[in-house]
């Protein structure tokens, strides 16, 4: 058998191995997060919801590679008591599915949500987004103002990063075929062997709860569907973010925002301090933490949100 020959065997045997490590991987986690919540069908995507509570709506939008069990393992609970508390997978995320064709653009997510608040029947909302859910809460305001009373904005992402955070650069996939390749080959062995790092820059200066991994969640990362998801999402930031920065000037909603000072995925200074210069009306709260206060500061993040809600009547 020559060399080459060789070669190509044992690459096909590796991308097998792979590939049934990834489906087994797929298949127990699958098992063990039984989605929570309902579907809801709208243009473009098969929405899966949490929609519990009564009173003025809070729809709450996920960041980045997230989902809504990052707000169903805390706040949602908090919140509910005195409103209905609206969580979305978004398209892709979680146990969403985006129908293929389907732009992952902010505009398209924001046109999503609109649908999505329709089809529940809530007029308005007060719009809590996290990371890239921030992001895609202001496009949200930009398109559809009438159905947002009130954006709270924890961690968001509000101009284009000083550099990809190291926790998404493996993410940074341009093809859709490549993305689709490695997301059931690779992806799964990369993010256990990269978790310490990764969850270290996600969470610092504060730890991950113990059972971020199962209550929160976390586990599901672990998802070929949820690293195309990210993945896609990634890609269309950057065509993304200058219509966004351009509705800044005309932005009147009103504008809450929750940051840690010492987030290591979105610097404060480039993405609330420079919010803040071009829209004055922002309240901003700074707080010792880092990205994922949703996750780790549960009663400090529902009483902002909380306090935003009531402000907004």
């Amino acid at each position: 058998m020559s060399a080459v020959l060789w070669a190509l065997l044992s690459l096909a045997a590796l991308a097998t191995g792979l590939v049934a490590f990834t489906w087994s991987t797929n298949r127990r986690i699958d098992a063990g997060f039984q989605p929570p919540g309902r579907f809801v069908d709208v243009p473009g995507a098969r929405l899966h919801v949490v929609d519990r509570g009564t009173g003025p709506a809070i729809l709450m939008v996920h960041g980045l590679g997230g989902h809504l069990r990052h707000f169903t393992y805390g706040l949602e609970k908090r919140l509910s008591t005195h409103h209905r508390v609206i969580a979305v997978d978004r398209p892709g995320s979680g146990n969403s599915v985006r129908e293929p064709g389907t732009s992952a653009s902010m505009a398209s997510q924001a046109d999503t949500l609109a649908a999505l608040l329709d089809q529940l029947g809530v007029d308005r909302a007060t719009v809590v987004g996290h990371s890239l859910g921030g992001a895609i809460a202001l496009m949200l305001a930009a398109r559809h103002p009438h159905r947002v009373k009130a954006l709270a904005l924890v961690a968001p992402l509000t101009h284009t990063p000083q550099g990809l955070p190291a926790p998404f650069k493996g993410l940074d996939i341009g093809h859709a075929g490549v993305r689709k390749a490695v997301a059931w080959t690779l992806a799964v062995p990369v993010f256990i062997a990269r978790s310490p790092v990764i969850m270290k820059t996600l969470f610092s200066p504060e730890s991950p709860p113990k059972d971020f991994a199962t209550k929160a969640g976390g586990l599901m990362s672990l998802k070929p569907s949820q690293f195309i998801a990210a993945s896609t999402d990634l890609a269309a930031i950057p065509d993304s973010l200058p219509e966004l920065e351009a509705s800044y000037a005309r932005l009147n909603t009103p504008v809450a925002m929750l940051y840690g000072r010492g987030d290591l995925v979105l610097d404060p200074q480039v993405q609330a301090h420079a919010f803040v210069q071009k829209v004055p009306h922002t309240q901003l709260t700074l707080v010792d933490g880092g990205h994922m206060l949703p996750v780790t500061q549960v009663e400090t993040t529902a009483a902002f949100i909380a306090g935003v809600a009531q402000a907004a009547g």
